[in-house]
């Protein structure tokens, strides 16, 4: 086990949020007001970056990428991008740009799509290894533009004569991100990615996708980081961890379920999301699929599905055991996301060896929390 401390990364919900999975109870819609809230208190207390994910379900993260970075300091916006949206010579160029707003505080995560019902919405009608082929086209010239190249390229989905990026980026390479665990999608993480993210799955699961995904680099005499999205329940101590995993499904009927579980067979074809739907099967009795890691998410939400459950020192556990197979960054969600951002910095931070990003410069007046805010009882109280 190493104690090096872990990337932590959190998660701009652009779709929505609330307290509650599968029902409307709690919900809190995906406004602008709400998502600074979020990116701000997560800049705040020292996460190293966030996601927001793409779809015809979220807003725009790149937009809101962009709106974000004025209101926060140090966080690193990774904002999804689907290639088949646009040219690689203008999503180029709108990554240079977000990268100057930003000061070199963007990233880029290349998501090919696994729903083909939501992609032909976009004009997308590529079947499942196609779209990999047209992404592996994608980055070949993406990355070409960001590294300043004048680029002639012509492949099976994409040609350009003479692209080029006339404003750089700040960061130089600029790290691209990649998932995809059907075999099309590990070769194209092998080429092109710098970080290979995936979904939280039992660690000798994962062990074996980070195993390929490092041979397919190695193959092309290259090396990969690898990233994990993950949910995360951490509490002072298991039982309330446990009965918190329990209250987000407190509301979630046995007919939602199974919708959601019909509705991910039919329109699906991303094999991760088969493989996270195969850890539960659709069961509320079978959701703790290895010590502390809870599938309970992934009964509704589609994507990354599981959480680790339990007191910091468990949860970092787990957490290290994931890091020995080679995690270098955690990127982390809880629902709702801007209360549980400060359970998860203050709880699980120092079980971590993570500095959180908060200052204290005063002291607070006892009666409130002041025992042990660094002013004596009787100092505060004359």
């Amino acid at each position: 086990m190493t104690d090096r401390p872990l990337d932590m990364f959190w998660f701009i919900p652009v779709s929505g949020d609330g307290s509650y999975l599968g029902s409307d109870k709690g919900i809190r819609y995906a406004e602008f007001d709400y998502m600074k809230e979020i990116a701000q208190a997560a800049d705040r207390l020292g996460f190293a970056g966030a996601l927001l994910p793409v779809g015809s379900h979220c807003e725009d993260p790149w937009i809101t990428a962009a709106a974000l970075a004025p209101h926060t300091k140090r966080l690193r916006f990774l904002a999804a991008l689907r290639p088949g949206l646009a040219t690689p010579t203008h999503w180029a160029r709108q990554t240079a740009a977000l990268d100057r707003i930003s000061e070199g505080r963007f990233l880029v995560n290349v998501v090919s799509g696994g729903d083909p019902v939501e992609l032909a919405g976009d004009g997308i009608f590529l079947s499942h290894d196609a779209r990999y082929a047209h992404a592996a086209e994608f980055l070949t010239v993406f990355r070409r533009l960001l590294a300043g190249e004048t680029v002639d390229f012509v492949g099976e989905h994409i040609r350009v004569e003479g692209a080029r990026l006339l404003f750089p980026t700040v960061q130089s390479p600029l790290p691209i991100w990649f998932g995809g665990s059907s075999d099309a999608g590990l070769e194209v993480a092998g080429e092109h990615a710098d970080v290979y993210l995936t979904w939280g799955e039992p660690p000798a699961q994962l062990a074996e996708k980070i195993a390929a995904a490092r041979k397919r680099a190695a193959l092309r005499g290259r090396t990969l980081k690898f990233g994990l999205r993950i949910h995360i329940i951490v509490r002072e101590t298991e039982r309330e961890a446990w009965d918190a995993a329990d209250r987000l499904i407190t509301h979630l009927s046995d007919d939602a379920i199974a919708a959601a579980q019909r509705k991910f067979a039919l329109e699906s074809d991303s094999i991760g999301q088969k493989r996270m739907s195969a850890l539960h099967g659709g069961r509320r009795d079978r959701l703790e699929i290895a010590p502390n890691l809870w599938a309970g998410v992934g009964l509704v939400r589609r994507g990354a599905g599981t959480a680790l459950v339990g007191d910091p020192e468990t949860v970092a556990a787990r957490l290290r055991e994931y890091q020995a197979l080679g995690i270098d960054t955690v990127i982390a969600s809880g629902y709702p996301h801007l209360e549980e951002a400060y359970k998860v910095a203050e709880l699980l931070f120092p079980a971590l060896g993570i500095e959180s990003g908060r200052k204290w410069s005063h002291g607070t007046a006892v009666g409130e929390y002041g025992v042990g805010s660094g002013a004596s009882p009787r100092a505060a109280a004359e």
